[in-house]
């Protein structure tokens, strides 16, 4: 079931190796590690692109395709994740992100004011630039950690079940 299920929305490896905003990477985009969908790969791509997806950078696809490529990660999957911080979830993920840097550092986090504007954000950016950036970090660690453990085990799980499944039909 995994990997029919990624499988069914992964795009063709063939048309992304050729595409020309791709040729630069020349041969490491060649390499089927980064195309397999198994478990390892699967998993290694979840706790990358999660972590790059809580990275404030304005090209989180590409630190997570570097990410990928690094570690042999499935590429389209990792680069996929990047995509749950979208500009709609981007405000409450950075704003906890933020808290959580706060926390940590121990420092009294700001409190927004009720007109959120430039003006407020270019002000404050002094004292809100390291909490941010630190509980970015901290989080994305976290959640690719989790996400790759959880993607491990289920797998796992996955793969043991199908497998009693088959020897009790067998022994019938």
């Amino acid at each position: 079931m995994p990997r029919r299920l990624f499988k069914r929305y992964m795009p063709d490896p063939d048309l992304i190796r050729n595409h020309k905003g791709l040729r630069f990477l020349g041969p490491l985009v060649h390499s089927p590690n980064l195309w397999h969908l198994n478990r390892r790969s699967v998993s290694r791509a979840m706790g990358m692109g999660l972590f790059a997806a809580f990275i404030p950078l304005p090209m989180q696809m590409l630190l997570a395709a570097s990410l990928a490529i690094w570690v042999r990660a499935n590429l389209p999957i990792s680069v996929g994740l990047v995509w749950l911080t979208n500009p709609i979830t981007m405000p409450p993920v950075f704003y906890c992100t933020y808290k959580m840097g706060a926390w940590v550092m121990q420092v009294p986090p700001r409190t927004l004011p009720e007109h959120l504007n430039w003006e407020w954000i270019s002000a404050e950016l002094t004292t809100l630039w390291q909490p941010f950036l630190l509980g970015s970090i901290i989080c994305g660690l976290l959640v690719g950690a989790l996400a790759y453990a959880l993607t491990l085990s289920y797998w796992r799980w996955w793969i043991g079940r199908n497998w009693r499944r088959r020897q009790a039909l067998r022994n019938k």
